[in-house]
């Protein structure tokens, strides 16, 4: 796992895949801050999660904060 990432072209696939430009971008940012601000196990809800899981499940909801998985299409749009 490349954190932090530089770029979204460093995000993995299975993200760059799914989510449009402008998601990536949240889901990179998030992604490296909770990478810092978790650093340490006992700075985290569960310590017993890895950094790694605590950065997706944060990046994840800042995606969400802003975009939602459309249930027909599986496509993910801004919120209105």
């Amino acid at each position: 796992m490349p954190f932090p990432y530089k770029s979204t072209s460093e995000l993995p696939e299975a993200v760059r895949h799914v989510l449009p430009g402008h998601a990536q971008e949240i889901f990179l940012k998030a992604a490296n801050a909770a990478w810092e601000k978790y650093r340490d196990p006992k700075d985290r809800r569960d310590p017993k999660e890895s950094r790694e899981e605590v950065a997706y499940k944060i990046a994840w909801a800042a995606v969400e904060r802003v975009y939602m998985k459309d249930l027909k299409t599986s496509q993910w749009k801004e919120k209105t």
